[in-house]
């Protein structure tokens, strides 16, 4: 049997929560249209006859000088040390350039086994082929497979894969498990995905979930009382939108969203406060980019 750690990183954009999602069965990362979604080190978890293997989805790598950008990537630098080998994946529908050589230079000096996921071939404007080249050039003699987060193509190639470079080990977590987060960190992550989502562009990156209260009430109902901070007081406005519509319609897909996780009804209690300046803040920063360890 075999069972280990494996990194997952990537570029912003590049398809690893959807991908990691795809594997695993299971909902585990957020998923957004706006880049650098993924904040922390999420765990999925997947059981099967030939072992286990815990998967550590990482912030998208990307270059920058602010300290929420640097934050991430050294989140990704830490998440690599902890891992037996790391799952690479490359959007084929982007040329790879200084920012994607930064990182295969990372992946390259880790000294560890390598599987890189030529991902989102599915896509017309896909180039798996120079990719692949790219690859041969950058990181050398490294297995690649194609796959789609979203048909699921080559799922099965890839983990066979990754068992192939792990070693041999005992079950690290029961069978049944998926994820290790704790239930306030996934509602919190699942409203911030609903409100990322219904945001204007710049906005995802300045807004982070507190959830303060997760308690079952009669009946079966799961009642979870949250708080959407922004670093501004014009945010406050976009969040709850005209007539607190937006509001409103966030709260309702994340009690959907919240209901499918947990299997049962929700009750969410959603506001919107202001944390002015909180992503310069270092107490909350660190809150933010917290590790599931």
């Amino acid at each position: 049997m075999k069972s280990g750690v494996v990194a997952v990183v990537g570029r912003p954009s590049a398809g690893k929560s959807s991908l990691m999602n795809a594997v695993c069965g299971h909902k585990i990362s957020i998923v957004a249209s706006a880049p650098q979604t993924t904040r922390n080190t999420i765990r999925g978890i997947l059981t099967t006859d030939d072992g286990q293997i815990v998967f550590l989805d990482t912030p998208g790598f990307h270059r920058s000088n602010r300290e929420f950008n640097i934050r991430m990537r050294d989140l990704v630098g830490a998440t690599v040390r902890e891992a037996e080998c790391i799952l690479y994946i490359i959007d084929a529908t982007r040329a790879p350039g200084a920012e994607e050589a930064m990182l295969g230079e990372m992946v390259a000096a880790a000294n560890l086994p390598v599987v890189i996921a030529v991902n989102k071939i599915d896509l017309p404007e896909a180039r798996p082929n120079a990719i692949e080249a790219w690859v041969a050039t950058q990181i050398g003699s490294t297995l690649t497979v194609r796959v789609s987060a979203l048909t699921r193509a080559g799922i099965g190639e890839l983990v066979a894969a990754l068992y192939e470079r792990l070693p041999e080990g005992e079950l690290m977590y029961p069978s049944e498990f998926y994820t290790d987060q704790e239930p306030e960190f996934r509602a919190a992550e699942i409203i911030r995905e609903q409100a990322v989502n219904r945001t204007r562009e710049e906005l995802p990156h300045s807004l982070y979930v507190e959830v303060h209260d997760m308690e079952k009430r009669p009946h079966d109902a799961l009642w979870v009382r949250a708080d959407i901070l922004v670093e501004k007081e014009s945010q406050k406005g976009i969040v709850v939108g005209k007539g607190g519509n937006l509001i409103k319609e966030i709260r309702l897909s994340a009690q959907k969203e919240l209901a499918d996780v947990f299997e049962r009804r929700v009750e969410l209690d959603l506001r919107v406060k202001l944390n002015h300046n909180w992503t310069k803040k270092d107490a909350v920063l660190r809150r933010v980019f917290r590790s599931t360890q």
